[in-house]
């Protein structure tokens, strides 16, 4: 079967000078429906239309057919049906397809399965379409009158599909000088990205950033040991990508509950040998470790399953750091190697705190916020309830809270019944909850970045060996650190300290806790990981 793309491509473009022939990711638009055409697994030939020089050019180095387009076949009212019948007046084919240069993001894979289509299921002329369904209006007997008969939203309305340009596909014996359209027409579905007809410039700014778009996923674990700061991170490092993210987690490690009712695309894995197996299929060019550890020999596998790809790793204290392309680790201070940025520049801050202004220093302390992460392993929390269920805090309130990876939920949620304290699980909106307070405690993780960008006087402790290395919550940023499994002594009297404290000197550690600049770090971090 023989079957032609004819690329009509003419030299002139007002709305976009030399538009045929723009740079988009580096290769001339044109290029895209040329090579498209070229790596069909139908097109037998190609012809090139065009007045233009450049075009004959790029056409040349390209190996394809040029046909000189005649001057009466360049004006600005000389439909597409005249040109493409002049291409092929004087060969003999079985179908012709109309490939657009305007659409550079049509893929070759959906080019051959409309032509497949169009061959099985005999037609005359197949035209690509996107379904865009909306409210609209038409001019219609003098007025304006909508098109739909009820109001309902973009989701429920019907069909309505609306030419791409992106190809026409026609039997060779339907073509004459006036149409391309046989009797027996149909349209061919494609996405809106695909779509895209290059009209004039915000057409141009969003195919050439399609065109350069990347692929990403993340691997990340969370559970009541590892904690839940990787998850959390992840979800928000997800939401910075202008594309839906595929989040892989062990699931011998991790439950799907742990990520709450995010809409990104989850995947459990049983082993690292899924991860690669799927790496290997999607070929992403950005993949995203938030796992605490990871081995070379992971490492290598990774990068072998797609060899483009550019590997971030989070928090990595495994071998597999050296193989990584960059290493992020806003929880410690020193900087071990080359590929690797530390400290509170890194912190990923969550957004809804990005939106709160830092608490007002009252005179009096009157509630305390009291929260351990999303698992607390140390079980502080019972500890401290243990301590201001005394008669003496009673003329105090205090704020806990607990996370998704917390055990025994149902008995912590019992200390309700105390008229100071309210106990939450799984909190929503957590600026809001910490801005309630005047002091905090808290350990030494993610949510000790939270409360210093409220600038809310924290006492903390560490959970495990890790967090004690964990540089930023310390007395040098404003912190009042207590070390690991502090007696239940210590505390007490350091809680004591903090509801006693004067205003002055509260308002002194807060100065400290503001001094870092913590709402910047997801810029600088998507800006490192976009320009890998």
């Amino acid at each position: 079967m023989n079957i032609v793309a004819v690329i009509p491509a003419r030299k002139g473009s007002k709305g976009i000078p030399n538009k045929n022939i723009r740079l988009l990711n580096g290769k001339p638009m044109i290029a895209y429906s040329i090579n498209n055409a070229l790596n069909s697994r139908y097109i037998t030939d190609i012809i090139v239309s065009s007045d233009s020089k450049e075009i004959k050019s790029i056409t040349n180095c390209l190996g394809v057919e040029f046909k000189d387009r005649k001057e009466e076949l360049c004006a600005d009212d000389i439909t597409l049906d005249k040109v493409i019948y002049d291409a092929v007046i004087d060969k003999s084919y079985d179908i012709v397809i109309t490939l657009q240069p305007t659409s550079p993001t049509l893929q070759v894979e959906t080019l051959d399965k409309a032509i497949k289509y169009f061959i099985d299921n005999e037609l005359d002329t197949l035209i690509s379409a996107v379904n865009s369904p909306r409210l609209s209006w038409i001019h219609k007997d003098g007025k304006i009158q909508p098109t739909y008969s009820k109001r309902l939203n973009r989701q429920y309305l019907p069909g309505e599909y609306r030419e791409a340009g992106a190809f026409v596909i026609s039997k060779y014996n339907v073509i004459n000088e006036n149409t391309r359209i046989g009797k027996n027409v149909e349209i061919f579905e494609i996405s809106k990205e695909e779509a895209i007809d290059i009209d004039d410039y915000s057409d141009l700014m969003y195919a050439e950033y399609i065109l350069q778009r990347k692929t990403v996923a993340i691997y990340v674990n969370g559970n009541q040991k590892r904690g839940m700061g990787h998850i959390y991170r992840s979800l928000d490092l997800a939401d910075e990508f202008y594309c839906k993210l595929d989040i892989y987690y062990n699931r011998n490690q991790t439950s799907r509950q742990m990520f709450g009712d995010t809409t990104h695309n989850l995947i459990s894995v049983n082993n690292e040998e899924e991860i690669i197996d799927y790496v290997k299929k999607e070929q992403y060019k950005i993949f995203i470790n938030d796992v605490l550890e990871t081995s070379m020999k992971y490492m290598d596998k990774l990068r072998s399953a797609s060899p483009d790809i550019k590997i971030i790793n989070f928090e990595d204290e495994g071998e597999g750091v050296y193989k990584a392309d960059l290493v992020i680790n806003a929880l410690y201070q020193n900087c071990k190697y080359h590929n690797m940025k530390v400290g509170e520049r890194y912190y990923i801050a969550p957004k809804l705190f990005l939106f709160y202004s830092p608490i007002s220093i009252k005179k009096e302390v009157e509630t305390v916020f009291i929260s351990f992460g999303g698992a607390d392993p140390q079980n502080y929390t019972q500890r401290l309830l243990d301590i201001i269920t005394k008669k003496k805090y009673q003329t105090r309130k205090f704020i806990v809270a607990v996370g998704r990876a917390y055990q025994n939920v149902d008995e912590i949620m019992k200390y309700n019944k105390y008229f100071n304290i309210k106990v939450f699980y799984d909190v929503d909106n957590m600026p809001e909850l910490m801005s309630q307070c005047d002091i905090a405690i808290t350990s030494r993780g993610r949510t000790g970045y939270e409360l210093a960008l409220l600038g809310i006087p924290t006492i903390s402790m560490s959970q495990n060996q890790r967090e004690e290395r964990h540089g930023f919550v310390s007395m040098e940023h404003g912190f009042n650190y207590l070390g690991l499994a502090p007696s239940d002594t210590i505390i007490e009297s350091n809680l004591n300290l903090y509801l006693d404290m004067n205003s002055n000197d509260r308002k002194e550690m807060q100065k400290k806790l503001l001094s870092n600049d913590l709402k910047s770090g997801r810029k600088r971090v998507m800006s490192l990981i976009n320009n890998l």
